[in-house]
């Protein structure tokens, strides 16, 4: 059990501290693009990425959380396996070259014919990048994986700035993924050079047997993510698609920075307990207890410094992203804590639940998308309709984990969130006070003063509630001090 926490913490620490990194690079460069582009540039450059993920996912066929469940691949299975990616991202790659025309028609946008061309480099790059970078994860090389994720962002960050000062304009969005996804596979196959042996039916099903279902949830979940920005583009115009495109991304970065922090470690090390299903629920319950307790308050800090968040960041052009982001932010706790569910769903070597929960979900959210773009019309309603389905979700998504994967009861993963969403609900109140009192205040100062209040209810809550002793722990920081 301490052998688990410890890895759980050594990992998360690594990799957080790279995310967290990454947010100030990704908002500061975002921050400067957002100034120098257009909101449509924006909006073609997501309809791109968007499909550019979508080839993405019959090049991976769920491979790279197989390699990490599989404890007897060889190496000789690996070269196969890496091999075999080669061909499927150069078939995907060529195939989506070809498509590229079709898909600037598609959206009556000739400049998506050339984004869609460039972005190919990025597609055939992260086929690449599947075996040495599940290699480094199932290895728990978190502290390396760290460095190496915040050099490469720092890097193509500062490739795509000095490209839109340049005058690359709308171009400029595209080089972040290329330079990325290339020296990322630069950096990894110098840790695991693999030779190319022809792929054969023995190594692959190795793999197979576990990736089908992951391969097909990774659809389904490709369109739960994705079908919202596809059919705005198609229907509402590409400008309104970049106003929600921001709005959306900003409420994934917290998300993806606290998830991706954790989610990465957990699939590798809960997969030791995947015949121990007790053990590997009493340690993921301490997980959603922490992921609660920071992404419930986050929501509602979220909610309230909507506009001052928006503004300052992005500019007073970006102002019609506000209602949409602060309807987005109210799943933000649901989220972060139901996206590690797949690495338990992985970890008890249960890919055909997870499967059934993508499939579930997905029917839920297309039908969220459709009643939004079609019966209301507004980019308001489709974003309340879906965060409407991540609620629905988020229930059948526990169900099945816990009753049928798990054979659990579930009612102890509910009692971990009583006490996060009661520190919610007393966040709340100052954060209401503060949004009418700075009204017509400087944007800084009310988002100062927001954070200030959230985190200040934060602490005090934490330490009242006997959650965590931040008291003791600053007592005993000062101790340590030389002289003290």
């Amino acid at each position: 059990m301490t052998d688990v926490k410890k890895e759980l913490l050594t990992g998360a620490v690594w990799t957080s501290a790279a995310k967290y990194s990454n947010i100030l690079v990704q908002l500061g460069v975002t921050a400067v693009l957002s100034r120098l582009l257009l909101p449509e540039d924006f909006g073609v450059v997501a309809v791109t990425t968007v499909i550019v993920s979508f080839f993405a996912i019959f090049s991976d066929l769920g491979i790279a959380p197989a390699i990490v469940q599989k404890k007897e691949l060889t190496h000789d299975d690996l070269s196969r396996i890496f091999t075999f990616t080669l061909l499927s991202g150069g078939a995907v790659t060529v195939v989506f070259f070809l498509l590229s025309g079709a898909v600037a028609a598609y959206y009556d946008a000739p400049v998506l014919r050339t984004i869609c061309r460039i972005l190919c480099v990025n597609l055939l790059f992260a086929a690449l990048n599947i075996v040495p970078g599940a290699l480094l994860y199932k290895e728990r090389r978190f502290r390396f994986i760290a460095l190496r994720t915040l050099a490469v962002q720092f890097t193509a960050g500062a490739a795509a700035v000095a490209a839109a000062f340049a005058g690359a304009g709308v171009y400029a969005l595209t080089v972040t993924p290329v330079v990325s996804s290339v020296v990322l596979f630069a950096v990894n196959y110098r840790q695991h050079p693999l030779p190319l042996r022809l792929p054969d039916k023995g190594s692959l099903g190795k793999v197979f047997s576990f990736s089908a279902y992951q391969f097909f949830f990774n659809i389904l979940n490709y369109f739960t993510r994705n079908l919202d920005k596809l059919l705005i583009g198609r229907y509402m115009g590409l400008t309104p698609l970049g106003y929600y495109e921001k709005s959306y991304r900003l409420m994934m970065l917290p998300l993806q920075q606290l998830t991706y922090a954790i989610s990465p470690v957990m699939h590798p090390v809960f997969s030791d307990f995947r015949h121990n299903r007790e053990a590997l629920s009493a340690n993921y319950l301490r997980v959603v207890r922490l992921l609660a307790f920071i992404g419930f308050p986050l929501a509602a800090f979220l909610f309230f410094a909507a506009p001052e968040l928006i503004l300052v960041i992005f500019g007073d052009q970006w102002l019609p992203s506000v209602p949409v982001f602060r309807i987005l932010a109210l799943s933000v706790g649901v989220q972060i804590i139901l996206s590690t569910s797949g690495a338990i769903f992985q970890a008890a070597d249960s890919t055909r639940m997870l499967f059934l929960s993508g499939l579930l979900s997905s029917v839920l959210n297309v039908a969220a998308i459709l009643t939004g773009i079609f019966l209301f019309g507004t980019l308001e309603a489709v974003a309340a309709c879906i965060v409407l389905s991540f609620g629905v979700n988020f229930v059948q998504s526990y169900w099945l984990l816990y009753r049928r994967t798990l054979r659990l009861a579930w009612g102890p993963f509910w009692r971990q969130l009583l006490s996060p969403l009661l520190l919610t609900g007393i966040s709340c109140i100052p954060l209401l006070l503060l949004s009418r009192w700075l009204a017509e205040g400087p944007l800084v100062l009310s988002l100062l003063c927001k954070g200030a209040a959230a985190a200040a209810v934060f602490a005090a809550y934490i330490q009242l509630s006997g959650e965590y002793d931040l008291l003791q722990k600053f007592r005993n920081l000062c101790k340590r001090q030389p002289g003290t």
